[in-house]
């Protein structure tokens, strides 16, 4: 198996992996995958995410693109039959697999931000996470917990600390914040140590 190691050395994040929903949830929710597309575009860090414009994936990319931003998209070739690909991308990528499309995704990021979302966010927000406590990828992992939407998870890797299935500094890796501008700064913070 060929390991890939994505370790950098950045002031500021150049690009963000962005992981979310393909359903809106609720309206706060939109609201809030907006903001951050926005945000991002006028920080002038480029967007990398699922390809689609479906639910908060969409309306990050949109509000991205709306405001100047460079948003990338990655899509498995089955989604992009399932689920519209977002046709004004600055780039896409179309790959086989739900995993080339993890690892493509992570390839072009220097840091991960998970939104509210379902299976899919969790089990790409696990895989960066495991490939962080492997050192696989050295770049800073975030989560937005708008209107406490990660609180029990983030309860249950306490948890996991607290029983020792996690190191301190593997738990520390997660930044978490309810705004996007307190995400960023604390995951800027992290990639500078």
């Amino acid at each position: 198996m060929k390991m890939y190691s994505f370790f950098y050395n950045w002031p500021e994040m150049k690009s963000v992996a962005i992981y979310c929903g393909s359903a809106f949830g609720r309206p706060e929710y939109t609201r809030v995958a907006y903001d951050v597309g926005k945000t991002l575009a006028l920080r002038g860090i480029r967007i990398v995410y699922g390809g689609t414009r479906a639910g908060l994936m969409g309306k990050v990319a949109d509000a991205a693109l709306e405001n100047g931003g460079q948003v990338v998209g990655v899509i498995p070739d089955f989604l992009g039959k399932l689920e519209a690909m977002h046709g004004g991308l600055t780039e896409i990528h179309v790959v086989e697999t739900l995993q080339q499309r993890k690892l493509k995704m992570v390839e072009l990021a220097e840091g991960v931000i998970a939104l509210p979302g379902g299976y899919g966010t969790l089990d790409e927000l696990f895989e960066v996470l495991v490939w962080s406590q492997l050192g696989i990828f050295g770049g800073p992992v975030g989560i937005l917990n708008t209107n406490g939407f990660y609180d029990h998870l983030l309860a249950h890797l306490d948890r996991a600390l607290d029983e020792q299935f996690l190191r301190p500094g593997n738990r520390a890796v997660v930044r978490v914040h309810e705004e996007i501008e307190g995400l960023l700064s604390g995951m800027i913070r992290f990639a500078a140590l």
